[in-house]
């Protein structure tokens, strides 16, 4: 007889947190995503405590992406930049990068625990729901809500984390998932980027709490990161008092851009335009020129430098040198859509570019060699190359 079968299953013992509302049994599992003892954990928890339900902290897209390695092969890179999603794409590859590489360091695959959970319901007849919001609307949400500084320090921080070489260890992990750590840790994400905190940490809490709450049968297993247990918990107790309501559809949609966002790229350009302007009106025919190779000069330039830094083919730096000062006056249209375009076509991805991609995301040098990845870095650099290049210019013009 094993341990398990001698002894009654305590999820005191495993970690979890039990919340008691409204005549049911929430158990709610915390774990960390790339740990062998969270899938130990959650194997014990489903083979030993009587649950009706289980809910993980998973949406059913990511699910099939950890489960089956996924086929890039239908990607259409042409389209995912005609209908500016390239900089979605490239965040959901620069997440998978970070994610895997962190898993390299304890021999688990991101996400293991949840196709664990799942797996052993299955075997069990457990019944079980995929409790997260998308994660397309959760990136797309991060994004709108951020302002303009905001995300150029998400921007910083994704590369970063991309591209760092440090690997997490079991003990760093177990460390994590302590209460006092966790708190330090989503304290300084609230300091340094309280909207991003908000959609990543705060508004999965709700969505995941309400998906938790109305699933079926009395006692439930929720297994999800130990940083939303706590806030999970609340949401709990809160609903079952009738004292807040979460409506997840709501938490799904992507904000419209405020007044200022909006009045942006069309501000900028006729600032820029009005400059150019008056250089005529205030020194001739010659400083109305010498405004306008200004512009063009520093808005070309670091744009071309951009597509430098990816390696983009020779013509492609030509294509943002001469683009990006004309795209720059139009809010409809960026450098980074004529940069893309003109590199996909001049350098077409391979097929063994998309049998590649899982395992190119996970290296510098991958994403440098694989054709898709290059792309998505001529698309990204360009653009940052031209925005640097229009504030930089903008004083230049005075």
């Amino acid at each position: 007889m094993s341990d398990s079968e001698a002894q009654p299953f305590s999820p005191l013992a495993h970690g979890i947190v039990t919340v008691e509302a409204a005549g049911r049994t929430y158990l709610l599992l915390g774990t960390a995503h790339i740990s062998r003892e969270s899938v130990d954990s959650v194997e014990a928890a489903i083979a030993g405590a009587e649950i009706d339900h289980l809910v993980v902290e998973i949406d059913h897209q990511r699910y099939q992406s950890v489960t089956q390695k996924r086929d890039w092969s239908q990607l259409n890179i042409f389209e995912v930049i005609r209908k500016r999603q390239a900089f979605l794409l490239l965040s959901n590859l620069v997440l998978s990068s970070f994610q895997r590489r962190m898993g390299i360091g304890t021999g688990v695959t991101p996400g293991a625990e949840m196709i664990a959970a799942v797996q052993a319901a299955t075997t069990r007849g457990i019944g079980y729901t995929f409790g997260d919001r998308p994660v397309t609307a959760t990136l797309r949400r991060a994004w709108a809500k951020t302002g303009f500084w905001g995300r150029n320090k998400l921007l910083a921080s994704m590369i970063a984390a991309a591209f760092s070489r440090e690997k997490v260890s079991e003990e760093d992990l177990a460390r994590l998932k302590e209460q006092s750590e966790l708190e330090a840790m989503l304290q300084e994400l609230a300091d340094y980027l309280p909207s991003v905190k908000e959609v990543l940490i705060d508004e999965r809490d709700r969505y995941l709490a309400q998906s938790i709450f109305e699933s079926p049968g009395q006692q439930v297993l929720a297994v999800v990161g130990a940083g939303h247990v706590p806030g999970i918990a609340r949401t709990l107790q809160l609903l079952a008092a009738g004292e807040v309501t979460v409506d997840k559809a709501e938490l799904e949609i992507i904000p419209p851009p405020g007044p200022v966002r909006r009045i942006l790229p069309y501000a900028i350009p006729l600032v820029v335009a009005a400059l150019i302007i008056w250089g005529f009106f205030r020194g001739g025919v010659e400083g109305g020129l010498q405004s306008l190779l200004r512009w063009f000069l520093v808005n070309g330039t670091l744009s071309a430098i951009g597509s430098a830094a990816a390696l983009a083919h020779p013509l492609t730096i030509i294509a943002a040198f001469a683009a990006a000062p004309i795209t720059s006056m139009n809010p409809t249209v960026g450098v980074g859509f004529v940069t893309g375009l003109t590199e996909a076509f001049l350098r077409k991805p391979r097929v063994e570019d998309f049998e590649r991609l899982n395992d190119d995301v996970v290296s510098i040098r991958g994403f440098y060699r694989n054709r898709l990845t290059r792309i998505l870095l001529v698309f990204f650099l360009s653009s940052i190359g031209s925005s640097i290049g229009t504030f930089v210019a903008l004083p230049m013009l005075f």
